[in-house]
């Protein structure tokens, strides 16, 4: 019992050492160097009868150090690019020096790797036009040509396992493009893939991975690959991005460096170290040397990036800066560098998106890498954080409406303003068609840009509309901002008045709409669902559906208030239970600021017996908890 005693703990301190070690994420100097110090394995040069071509054609074939027939070996396919042909891997990639010294260092299984022509045709040298159809396509011919001549040869000739599990397949370039449609098209017969700066004739992703179940059931390990100074990084990417967000395990691995051999041996390298072992998945998003530029980036600027578990990475130069902060809602203090430039890796941010600042020697400022939002009050960076799963405001292969800038002189106040319009695919087109309209409001410290750049609402009703969950509606997005001190009764009483007497006749002027109040609806945020509350239930003649996001009235700023507006609710309950069809109440869960009084104001109407609908999105006081009840509310409307 005591042997027994000391072995548990032994092995328990093993695995925590093991657990302890840093993470390798990039090959050494002198990884691929020849060392006479250790084993070498063999290259030679095989043929095999090739029944789709119609011809005996050639692969190069390594077997590692000690290799004996009296053992079986799992098999890599390491396929090269347009340019190339079985012997491209070995005169520029060295694979041979990169194994035989990862295999002295007990880092790789031992392992066959077979290096093919995977330009299948008569003539498959790289000479003349390469970029010829006729070539071009003998690629795509390679995978019949693998598939029923060259595996089977290999297992027929060399001592290899014949199962999936036993199996790789990974590539440079072209090569890459047809590791991930071969390996992906056949996941019966590879468990292992890689692409390594895969090229264009890499699938769709929809095309790729068409069964994302079967993926995550069946691969041992999907690799994707690219230098980020790489023209062609953008078909990894795309192919990362459906991936993440359909939750397929997978290492999206991005290094410093262009098209090359630097890059695809480096790939290599961190590659063949998880094959034909036990791999921990958890650990996948872990394994990037760089991130992906945001979106929300001004072009061609390479930070902030995301890495593939949503930290972010953010890099700024200011030689001459004493201090510098990055204010994402959490300050994170900047370190800098010799070359002058500050980075920060933040803690993992949610989807969607996030405003932000730089701290430069206590004075807050815009990132000039970033796009700039109004918001907070002032113009501030924002970053966007791609959404797992079915992503509702993403830019899909749908009709697409507009999003229109109109001009218009308001009475109320006496001066011009502007407001954002969406109006649906079709509206030009259907000229006799009228429209039910949604009035939809901003939050405090922003305007009407709001819900047309942070909310994405246009991507949002042209998706629902498109998979005709929503009716096709215009949506009007006004300023809400009143220039008068306070936030009680006076602004929200200009505010309504500008909106009855500026706002719905403006629009019903200037667009097809229908103008009863079974066909307006009513929404805001925050501040707006205040100004939705006081002007919605007020005006049960103008709105027959009501949305009230992240909102409720401020106590005890606005005790008076919301005491007056409960009595206006109990006197004229019959008239507002006709007359108001959806009231749709939507919080940001327990960490929104508005969470307290949005559950005081509930206990109100229950009180009431105001009929409501209650809907939590978790992520706070945030556009991503906005964009989320949108999708919901509109749905409701004018059904």
């Amino acid at each position: 019992m005591k042997h027994m005693t000391i072995f548990i703990f032994l092995l328990l301190l093993f695995c925590l050492e093991l657990s302890s070690q840093p993470l390798i994420k990039q090959a050494p100097v002198g990884f691929d160097s020849l060392r006479a110090d250790v084993p070498h394995g063999n290259i030679d040069s095989i043929t095999y009868q090739s029944t789709t071509v119609g011809t005996v054609r050639k692969a190069t074939i390594y077997t590692p150090p000690g290799y004996s027939k009296e053992k079986k070996y799992p098999v890599l396919y390491l396929l090269h690019g347009i340019g190339g042909d079985e012997k491209e891997w070995l005169t520029g990639g060295t694979p041979q020096r990169i194994l035989d010294n990862l295999y002295a260092e007990q880092k790789v299984e031992p392992m066959i790797v077979v290096m093919p022509n995977g330009r299948a045709m008569k003539d498959d040298r790289a000479t003349g036009n390469i970029m010829e159809s006729a070539k071009v396509q003998a690629f795509a011919t390679f995978e019949k040509d693998l598939l029923n001549d060259l595996i089977p040869s290999i297992e027929k000739t060399f001592p290899v396992y014949t199962d999936r599990e036993h199996r790789a397949i990974a590539g440079l370039s072209m090569g890459g493009g047809q590791s991930l449609n071969f390996g992906l098209g056949n996941l019966d017969t590879f468990a292992w893939i890689g692409g390594f700066s895969s090229a264009p004739n890499t699938k769709t992703p929809e095309l790729l991975v068409p069964n994302p179940q079967e993926a995550k059931s069946k691969i041992k390990l999907l690799w994707i690959s690219c230098g980020d100074d790489d023209g062609l990084i953008t078909f990894s990417q795309r192919t990362h991005e459906y991936l993440q967000a359909h939750d397929v395990p997978h290492i999206y691995y991005i290094q410093p460096g262009v098209h090359d051999f630097k890059v695809w041996k480096n790939s290599l390298y961190m590659f063949s170290q998880f094959l034909f072992k036990a791999v921990d998945q958890s650990k996948f998003a872990q394994y990037t040397l760089l991130g992906t530029p945001a979106q929300t980036n001004v072009r061609r600027a390479k930070y902030p990036q995301i890495l593939p578990d949503n930290r972010v990475v953010f890099r700024v130069k200011a030689p001459e800066a004493k201090t510098l902060q990055l204010d994402l809602g959490k300050k994170y203090d900047m370190q800098k560098d010799t070359g002058g430039y500050w980075t920060i890796t933040t803690d993992t941010l949610s989807e969607g998106f996030h405003y932000y600042s730089l701290i430069i020697d206590g004075i807050a400022v815009a990132d000039p890498a970033s796009e700039t939002f109004y918001g907070m009050g002032r113009m501030a960076s924002g970053i966007e954080i791609p959404m797992k799963g079915e992503n509702y405001y993403a830019v899909k292969n749908v009709p697409h409406g507009d999003i229109r800038i109109n001009r218009y002189f308001s009475p109320v106040f006496n001066k011009w303003h502007q407001m954002y319009i969406y109006t649906p695919a079709g509206y030009d087109d259907n000229s006799n068609e009228k429209y039910p309209v949604l009035y939809i409001l901003h939050g405090g410290g922003e305007d009407e840009r709001g819900w047309a750049t942070q909310g994405k609402a246009d991507l949002i009703l042209d998706n629902l509309i498109a998979e005709k969950k929503a009716k096709p509606m215009i949506v009007v997005m006004p300023d809400g901002n009143v220039d008068a001190p306070g936030f009680g009764e006076t602004t929200l009483k200009m505010f309504e008045t500008e909106l009855k007497l500026s706002v719905i006749p403006f629009v019903e002027k200037t667009y097809r709409v229908k103008t009863d109040a079974k066909n307006r609806a009513l929404a805001g945020l925050s501040m707006g669902g205040i100004q939705t509350l006081y002007a919605g239930f007020h005006n049960t003649n103008l709105f027959s559906y009501l949305g009230i996001f992240s909102s409720g009235w401020i106590l005890p700023m606005q005790k008076d208030l919301a005491t007056a507006q409960y009595d206006f609710i109990q006197k004229n309950i019959n008239t507002i239970a006709d007359n108001i069809q959806v009231v749709w109440i939507g919080m940001g869960g327990k960490e929104d600021i508005a969470y307290h009084n949005g559950q005081l104001m509930l206990s109100k109407f229950d009180e009431l017996k105001l009929k409501y609908t209650y809907y939590e999105y978790p992520g706070g006081h945030t556009w991503p908890v906005w964009r989320n009840d949108l999708f919901h509310f509109a749905q409701l409307l004018f059904q």
